[in-house]
């Protein structure tokens, strides 16, 4: 089996990715694992575990990249891989039943991350102006509880 890195301008995958990937995912990867780290830092604080959670969550994406692909909306699916990643290795639940998950990410995203609304919506597959009405209902619930 030849590599096929030997002889390209290609990075070689990383620990975790499979050897024979589309040029597309190698691009997803790189546009995304910025902001997937930074959102895993804030929920794994110990060293090399949010690379660790993203790493698994893109050869995850990785096996099931020809599906997503085919899906609707990739993005939003990888989204989902990646936060139950991160929830595997965080094992956390929302202590309050009236809270949405989901919400709390964009609230991670938004007010951690340091991402705008367009870029949230990059991240997670979806648009912006549904991302800063989210936004904002969190804030004002959050708000209503001081």
């Amino acid at each position: 089996m030849t590599n096929r890195h030997a002889t390209s301008a290609e990075p070689p995958p990383g620990p975790g990715e499979p050897e024979d990937v589309p040029l597309e995912f190698t691009a997803f990867c790189e546009l995304h694992r910025p902001r997937y780290l930074s959102y895993a830092r804030v929920w794994l604080t110990e060293h090399g575990g949010a690379a660790t959670a993203v790493q698994q969550a893109f050869a995850e994406i990785a096996v099931h990249w020809r599906e997503l692909m085919g899906s609707s909306n990739p993005t939003a699916h990888a989204w989902e891989i990646l936060r139950g990643t991160v929830a595997e290795h965080t094992r956390r639940e929302s202590p309050d039943p009236h809270r949405h998950p989901a919400d709390d990410d964009l609230a991670i995203l938004h007010y951690v991350v340091g991402l705008a609304a367009p870029e949230i919506a990059d991240v997670i597959g979806t648009d912006a102006a549904s991302v800063a009405g989210r936004l904002r209902r969190t804030m004002l619930r959050e708000a209503s509880g001081w």
